[in-house]
């Protein structure tokens, strides 16, 4: 037998604030609030095949590059439109010394943490 990653926890200044981003980039939902906290997941709830997140407030400040970071790939538009899409919810492009010839996109969220668009299109779980 074996684990398998059920929740990714993100400290950060304000969770509402990336709830929403998040919420919006992975379409899912909150599925609980708590005093400084907010867990999101897909629609189905926790224990599915996706992790959730939980958003955790702190007042320390993010100190350099994350040394764990989200990958995500677009399911139903190519690479470029959810790029697109990406930025217009308020994804920043990061530069973390690209040669430019990757075939990810390096982004941050609306407090900094990086994670990268990849080009792959995976269907909808």
């Amino acid at each position: 037998m074996a684990c398998r990653i059920s929740e990714l926890v993100l400290d950060c200044h304000d969770p509402e604030v990336l709830a929403r981003f998040w919420c919006e980039v992975l379409d899912f939902v909150v599925l609980d609030r708590e005093e400084g906290a907010i867990e999101i997941g897909p629609r189905e709830g926790f224990g599915g095949p996706q992790p959730t997140i939980i958003l955790s407030r702190t007042d320390e400040p993010k100190n350099g590059k994350l040394r764990l970071h989200i990958d995500v790939n677009a399911t139903d538009r190519d690479q470029n439109a959810e790029l697109e899409r990406l930025l217009a919810a308020g994804a920043e492009p990061v530069d973390i010394d690209q040669t430019g010839e990757e075939s990810w996109h390096v982004l941050a969220d609306p407090e900094g943490n990086e994670f990268c668009l990849l080009k792959a299109h995976l269907a909808p779980l």
